[in-house]
């Protein structure tokens, strides 16, 4: 068997097929190309259950899904995010048990990872000026840009982001409306940070960053995301790229705040210029790398979606990770068989893990051959 992690919403909708955007055929599917059953775990309802080796889980029993009592895997694929420190220790008595979870911690501050790939030269370039958002750095980084995203620095799909640009005499800041869903509101002004900003930023962790002149579609900024997983081989590949592009008058692309979702080959379609395989396989080098450079680093990372920038010339520019990629933005852009193998190559990935614990008598925590003593790398919340 191999587990799946799941939080405690998705567990309770398995008996009704209520799994919202995991498809837990596909993940099926996968695990039938792996010789490998997948069970499907909850933390939560494994309260005081497992000392003995056996766990709650879902298994598929012809057309549905029973609850049974199993004996814990030997590999898990952590599929759940959990924050509060006892779940944490609860994910690192497993590593006591014997089993390794891949992806065990899915959620890393934005700017541990900028700092992270700041160290490799060659990532540099492709990497927008980033600061920790107190007032000083934002006026630091005024004085040197037009245009600003500050976003908050553990958060997803888009939440909370704001954006700062320069006017021909003052300064605008859109934010999101708290009474509106998707919506935004703006305020302008010359020398004092708006109360609103300062609110944010002083209440939550946020970032601040040197807006991408990204390429437009039909006038509106697009970028991409780009799933980077460990296959069968244990080796880093890109499965797929496709592009998210804003709603009008929006400059966040994230499908969730109402973006929409577009193949590259017609994102490009407006740059006769650039050649979508060239920008493809620029996009593929550096999402190699990053996942590369992220992976000696973190441990168990095995399964990243990153959002990648393309600039007018069709440079690539990276702009987060996302630690638990939601995978589904490939089925709106009815890329389906690409949907498939993003679950595909995890469950794959996990017979590699258990091949190799078969072989060695023993699994390394990060996945790459070196062992750690530090199960959870740290993180921002």
């Amino acid at each position: 068997m191999i587990g799946i992690l799941v939080n405690a919403s998705l567990y309770k909708g398995i008996p009704r097929g209520r799994t919202g955007h995991e498809i837990l055929s596909f993940y099926e599917e996968g695990g039938k190309q792996a010789g490998l059953t997948p069970v499907f775990l909850c933390l939560e309802y494994n309260r005081g259950i497992g000392s003995d080796g056996v766990w709650n889980g879902y298994v598929r029993c012809g057309d549905r899904y029973v609850k049974t009592r199993v004996p814990l895997p030997k590999v898990i694929h952590n599929r759940a995010m959990y924050f509060r420190r006892g779940y944490q220790q609860r994910m690192a008595a497993l590593a006591a048990q014997g089993t390794t979870v891949y992806n065990a911690c899915n959620r890393y501050g934005k700017m541990v990872i900028h700092e992270l790939l700041l160290t490799d030269d060659q990532l540099r370039p492709h990497l927008p000026v980033s600061m920790t958002a107190t007032v000083a750095h934002l006026r630091t980084m005024m004085a040197a840009n037009d245009t600003l995203i500050i976003k908050p620095v553990s958060a997803s799909v888009g939440r909370g982001v704001m954006k700062l640009a320069r006017s021909s005499k003052d300064w605008v800041l859109t934010y999101p409306s708290i009474r509106q869903r998707n919506g935004t509101r703006t305020v302008r002004f010359r020398r004092a940070l708006p109360q609103v900003l300062r609110t944010r930023i002083r209440q939550e962790a946020y970032l601040v960053q040197q807006c991408i002149p990204l390429a437009l579609y039909q006038g509106r900024p697009f970028d991409l995301r780009v799933s980077v997983q460990r296959d069968g081989t244990g080796i880093w590949q890109v499965t797929g790229i496709v592009g998210k592009v804003a709603a009008k008058r929006r400059f966040v692309t994230n499908v969730a705040r109402g973006g929409s979702v577009e193949t590259l080959d017609t994102l490009l379609s407006g740059y006769p210029m650039l050649r979508p395989e060239q920008v493809s396989a620029a996009v593929h080098a550096l999402g190699l790398r990053v996942a590369e450079k992220l992976s000696a680093h973190l441990p168990h990372l095995a399964d990243i979606g990153l959002d990648i920038g393309i600039t007018a010339d069709g440079f690539p520019m990276f702009i987060e990770c996302n630690g638990r990629d939601q995978r589904y933005s490939f089925g709106e852009g009815r890329m389906t068989e690409t949907w498939k193998r993003t679950y595909i190559n995890p469950m794959a990935y996990g017979r590699f893990l258990l091949n190799q614990m078969k072989h060695s008598g023993c699994l390394s925590l990060n996945g790459t051959g070196k062992s750690t003593d530090n199960y959870f790398a740290p993180h921002i919340e």
